[in-house]
């Protein structure tokens, strides 16, 4: 074991050592954290307390905190990439969301090597991606992908040999978790190279840190600029606590004590979904669309408000705005539009995108559309990624998945950390729902 895994393991188990004692202490209270609607049973349990999630909390105005950490807190204090202008690694995001510690730029470097060691994927991995249809999606590739590297499941091995132990359920869930992680770039570069490349390979660099290899892998691009786009969206991306459907469904497949592979390649379905991860693939095909539109026509706020009043009485949606919990600004989209505006002010598609940031809340907010009408991460994902020359935007989501990952792996190396056990939440037919209205006091009906 090397010392930066061993130090790692350290750090963990100090962080986890309180919090086991306290679960100890809570697991069988029967103290009511809060009622459930007929409206919450059937809208997706939306907002019911029923997850517990260590490593992130989203926070309705704040947003997303890693450890109590807000993001733009995360990106100061997080080590940085080289150069005066460098942005936060996502490496330290990974430690900070296992440890709930900010870590040492000696640390975060220890572990950019740590994951070098374990990126190599095997050659009949490879072999099998390299023969998938260059028909089928990005992220359907992604999936079958990472099972096909579950035959390396230490902890599916453990299992099955009888030789684990209860309390070493986390450590083998984390050595997995830890080559999961290292070997994401690789697998989502080497499925970008097949579709778009033409099979062209470029190569792995151990120079470079898990975001920087990532993007070099892709053959986008040389501009440095282009790696920390690629390093930024990886650690915006990480986590957003345990209620998104690519995190639940991992949690839900690892409680059954399904190993690490199988329940990244289930939350990375989710991801695939339209309502989730897809939606910034649907963001840029949106704005591409509006751009073509608009053709003629001088991209102001004016302009873009009145397309956008068109677009909502016309019956259809504008994708990018609007959040589930969020009630404000996305920090993420806060951070990339910074990002933005430093490093591509002039590009016509971030004109379009930033018009729409001042154009679309009034619009959305005036028709009563969205609870909140501002701008999501989605709305300029997208945008930066086309501008460095990744413009295949049915891929945008393989990206977010090799982020996704990270912190679905410190979530599940947690779950196991406190014992989580298996989830089986009841459900109830609709009978059930439409007595409990019919007989409720007529105070509580709607």
């Amino acid at each position: 074991m090397s010392a930066i895994v061993t130090e790692l393991k350290a750090k963990i188990t100090a962080s986890a050592t309180p919090l086991q004692e306290k679960m100890k202490q809570i697991k069988n209270s029967d103290v009511v954290i809060q009622n459930i609607t007929v409206e919450q049973c059937i809208g997706g349990a939306r907002g019911i307390k029923m997850m517990l999630t260590e490593t992130s909390e989203l926070d309705p105005i704040d947003g997303i905190r890693y450890r109590g950490i807000g993001l733009h807190e995360c990106c100061r204090v997080l080590p940085k990439s080289p150069g005066a202008d460098g942005v936060a690694l996502p490496e330290g995001a990974f430690w900070l969301l296992l440890t709930g510690e900010v870590p040492k730029p000696e640390q975060v470097a220890a572990l950019t090597k740590e994951f070098h060691a374990r990126a190599k994927v095997s050659e009949e991995a490879l072999k099998m991606i390299d023969g998938l249809p260059k028909t089928m999606h990005p992220m359907t590739q992604l999936s079958i992908a990472v099972l096909m590297l579950q035959p390396g499941s230490k902890f599916q091995k453990g299992y099955a040999s009888g030789s684990m132990k209860k309390n070493e359920y986390w450590e083998y869930c984390l050595e997995d978790c830890l080559t999961l992680v290292a070997q994401m770039p690789v697998i989502c570069a080497r499925i970008y190279q097949n579709l778009y490349k033409g099979g062209k390979r470029f190569e792995y660099d151990e120079k470079l840190d898990l975001a920087g290899n990532y993007a070099k892998m892709l053959g986008v691009t040389d501009d440095p600029k282009f790696k920390d786009a690629i390093r930024l969206y990886l650690t915006l991306h990480a986590d957003h606590e345990g209620g998104p459907v690519s995190a639940h469904t991992a949690h839900t497949v690892h409680s059954a004590l399904s190993d690490p592979y199988l329940s990244a390649s289930a939350g990375i379905n989710g991801l695939a979904g339209p309502l989730h991860g897809l939606a910034n693939q649907e963001c840029l095909l949106w704005l591409n669309e509006t751009m073509k539109e608009m053709e003629g026509k001088e991209i102001t706020v004016e302009s873009v408000t009145e397309f956008a009043k068109k677009t909502l009485s016309e019956g259809k949606v504008i994708p990018g705005f609007g959040h589930a919990v969020l009630r404000n600004t996305d920090p993420r989209y806060a951070l990339e539009h910074e990002f933005a505006k430093k490093n591509m002010p002039n590009d016509p598609t971030f004109k379009l995108a930033d018009a729409c940031l001042a154009a679309i809340p009034p619009v959305l907010k005036a028709s009563g559309k969205a609870k909140n009408p501002w701008p999501n991460v989605d709305a300029l994902s997208g945008t930066i990624l086309k501008f460095y020359g990744m413009t295949e935007a049915e891929y945008y989501t393989v990206t977010f998945a090799a982020s996704r990952v990270m912190g679905i792996a410190t979530q599940l190396v947690w779950a196991r950390l406190l014992n989580l056990p298996i989830e089986r939440p009841k459900s109830v037919p609709t009978e059930f729902l439409v007595k409990a209205v019919a007989n409720a006091p007529a105070k509580s009906k709607l």
